[in-house]
């Protein structure tokens, strides 16, 4: 069953997404699309490494997953070719995928989805989800074995680009190019930030081990105090306790004594009677 037999064509996310496979129907140096045979809304792509960098004259394939909402809602991306900087098989963060929906424009495409990934590529990791941080020689290491890499689908993927020795020119809208220069002026905050945050701490150790410090000077002072504090109590009840015993005593020998007297006295009338 053809794609036009199996979705509503008046949808204007089948109608966009028609459109889109029309205009990526022809492979180019740098990038091809296209939908699965049975899945309008899941396309298999393949991009080539950007120039004079670590990637260059390697082929990288992927899945874009779209919603039904395309294009009101944003792609995910997922890489299936090992290269280094993203993660396989796992849905990567660029402000054009679905991690970060706020800055997805409607009037963005597949196209500029594939454009973004390209430029995107020799950015550094900083910490985004999905991605690498492996060195420049490992990342030229997979570049190169990535030219023999295989789709289950789509084949070799090396084979799905423009062989074309012309120059290559992307016609970027000024829009495209825009949005690239952002990639990689967001992609150069997030390294500054990263490289901050870690300096900070560093410095927030030192003032974590300082807090600590007070705190356990804090809990070793409160703690001697509650020791102490016991011991001067017993101190006074005993004290108290031994004052006590003392009086007791001496009531004791004066209750013995008016006692004797008593009796005394009273085996004294006795004795005078008879």
């Amino acid at each position: 069953m053809s794609l036009e037999n199996k979705y509503n064509l008046k949808s204007p996310g089948v109608k966009r997404l028609m459109r889109e496979a029309r205009e990526l129907a022809e492979p180019t140096e740098e990038y091809f699309a296209h939908p699965l045979e049975d899945n309008l809304f899941e396309w298999h792509f393949t991009v080539r490494g950007p120039p004079n960098t670590e990637f260059e004259g390697g082929f990288y394939h992927g899945r874009i997953l779209l919603p039904s909402q395309y294009p009101m809602q944003p792609p995910n991306i997922i890489l299936l070719t090992p290269n280094g900087r993203f993660e396989v098989n796992k849905k990567i963060c660029l402000s054009i995928s679905g991690h970060h929906p706020e800055s997805w424009q409607p009037s963005w495409s597949i196209r500029t989805a594939l454009l973004a990934l390209i430029a995107f590529m020799p950015t550094p990791a900083a910490g985004t989800i999905g991605s690498l941080d492996y060195t420049a020689e490992e990342r030229q290491i997979l570049a190169k074995k990535s030219r023999n890499w295989q789709c289950e689908i789509c084949g070799k993927i090396s084979e799905n680009l423009s062989s074309s020795q012309a120059k290559s020119t992307l016609n970027l809208t000024q829009e495209e190019a825009s949005l690239i220069q952002q990639i990689a002026l967001k992609a150069e905050e997030d390294a500054n930030r990263k490289e901050q945050c870690v300096a900070e701490k560093k410095d927030g150790v030192a003032v974590v081990h300082e807090e600590n410090n007070m705190r356990q000077r804090v809990v070793i002072n409160q703690s001697t105090e509650s020791i102490n504090e016991p011991a001067a109590n017993v101190f006074v009840e005993s004290e108290v306790s031994l004052n006590r015993n003392t009086i007791d005593q001496i009531f004791n020998v004066v209750m013995w004594a008016i006692i004797f007297v008593i009796v005394l006295l009273v085996g004294r009338r006795f004795f005078f009677l008879e």
